[in-house]
């Protein structure tokens, strides 16, 4: 439900900012304003990174294969990576160079009026896409605080669309407020000023979104809550007198690997310990349909008294 959510909201983003980026870059060429050219950029940087984030949670949905046994699902990470550092170089970096020249070399902006039609039209149509995004994004939040949540999600697609929606947003406000400073104050250098400040936007929001992604890229824990009860299920199995290690890994949005380290009666035999093992990995998939692969692991007599792994506790 919440990969299908992201992927309406990545889709609901790209429509828009096709038809925005069109509008701006129209817009940017009949009145000359450098803050309007930065915007039709961002929008345009905006539209290939849904169709990249789209590409990455189709591949992540391919199958296990032979050369890839644990599956795809972290490619999504990997575009999501990609998308932040586009959003740097292109979005953020283009917009602050487009300032520089203008604040260097300005220019009198000719038909203001068009750039405010685009403003409206832009906003309602970024709002639009915000919506959907927030929605997707309030699905898997819960009751967590925004940036928390953010770091505690799984599916990067889910607020990417929603931090890029409102970077948008923000962008839209500075270059109409830069319009009307360049044109009512007769300050030409203004207009490039607001492109600068877009642009450092754009920055703050690529460095979060990279930082995000990368710690899924490289390799994260699922959340706390899913050890704990891997735990709790693994302590009621007739036979298993300890829990000795867990060790949780993200492999994609709805993937999960788990390594459970588990100590058995020394009176059990080997048809026995199978048995558990078996009915063990069924009650945890019943449980957690997300868990990819779960690997038990008998602990030997000589680690007891050694402290175990438990992939629980504070981030």
């Amino acid at each position: 439900m919440a990969e299908h959510s992201s992927r309406t909201a990545v889709i609901a983003a790209l429509a828009g900012n096709l038809l925005i980026a069109l509008t701006k870059g129209i817009a940017a060429a009949i009145s000359g304003s450098s803050a309007m050219l930065s915007e039709a950029v961002h929008s345009v940087v905006d539209s290939g990174n849904e169709i990249l984030l789209l590409y990455g949670q189709h591949r992540a949905a391919k199958r296990p294969d032979r050369m890839h046994p644990l599956g795809y699902g972290r490619e999504i990470y990997f575009w999501s990576f990609v998308v932040a550092l586009l959003i740097f170089a292109f979005g953020a970096g283009v917009s602050i160079y487009e300032g520089v020249k203008h604040i260097q070399h300005p220019e009198p902006m000719t038909r203001p009026l068009v750039n405010y039609v685009v403003y409206g039209f832009s906003a309602l149509f970024e709002g639009t896409s915000w919506y959907f995004g927030w929605s997707a994004f309030q699905r898997v939040r819960g009751d967590k605080a925004l940036f928390a949540a953010v770091h505690a999600s799984k599916d990067p697609p889910s607020f990417m669309v929603l931090f890029e929606d409102s970077a948008a947003l923000v962008g839209l406000a500075i270059a109409a407020a830069a319009t009307a400073l360049s044109t009512h104050l007769h300050r030409p250098w203004m207009d490039g000023a607001g492109s600068v400040l877009i642009g450092l936007v754009l920055a703050v929001i690529a460095i979060l979104l990279a930082r995000e992604s990368k710690g899924l890229l490289i390799g994260e824990r699922a959340q706390p809550e899913l050890a704990k009860s891997i735990q709790e299920i693994a302590e009621r199995e007739p036979g298993v007198t300890a829990v000795e290690g867990i060790l949780t890994s993200q492999l994609g949005p709805d993937q999960v690997i788990a390594n459970v380290g588990l100590d058995f009666d020394d009176k059990l035999r080997t048809p026995d310990i199978e048995r558990i093992i078996g009915h063990l990995e069924t009650e945890l998939r019943k449980k957690h349909p997300d868990l990819f692969r779960v690997f038990v692991r008998p602990h030997p007599d000589m680690f007891q008294g050694e402290p175990g792994l438990l992939d629980v506790g504070p981030d």
